[in-house]
């Protein structure tokens, strides 16, 4: 069963650290992720950038509207995700409990999900 598992974390505290700060946090997450690579569980992951980056188009009763900045304001931002193939959401949960351990202090939120369109590129990039 596929999982996603959204990261949510405080922008501005993940955003500021020092490259040695972002190393630390990288390798820790590298070490979850290789035995869930080498098992076929891991899907793809993401980061997105910063909520600065962001455009919203929101639709109205009249045309749709394009703002900058993210859909809704809150102290923390969706700042990426996995997708993961396990049997069920306990083996999910391991796995964000370990994500958690690697880089506390945001949150995980998981969701079963469903396949709607699978990349449909020739040569989808790795």
């Amino acid at each position: 069963m596929l999982y996603t598992i959204l990261c949510y974390h405080e922008e501005d505290v993940v955003w500021s650290w020092s490259e040695e700060q972002e190393a630390a946090v990288m390798a820790r997450l590298a070490e979850v992720q290789a035995p869930l690579i080498a098992s076929g569980k891991m899907g793809p992951s993401l980061r997105l950038l910063p909520t600065t980056t962001a455009t919203t188009l929101r639709k109205t009763k009249d045309a749709p509207l394009v703002i900058d900045g993210p859909f809704a304001e809150t102290k923390e931002q969706l700042l990426g995700f996995y997708v993961v193939d396990v049997a069920d959401l306990e083996e999910a949960l391991a796995i964000a409990r370990q994500l958690a351990g690697a880089n506390p202090g945001g949150a995980y939120e998981l969701r079963p999900v469903a396949l709607y369109n699978a990349d449909a590129r020739a040569d989808p990039a790795p």
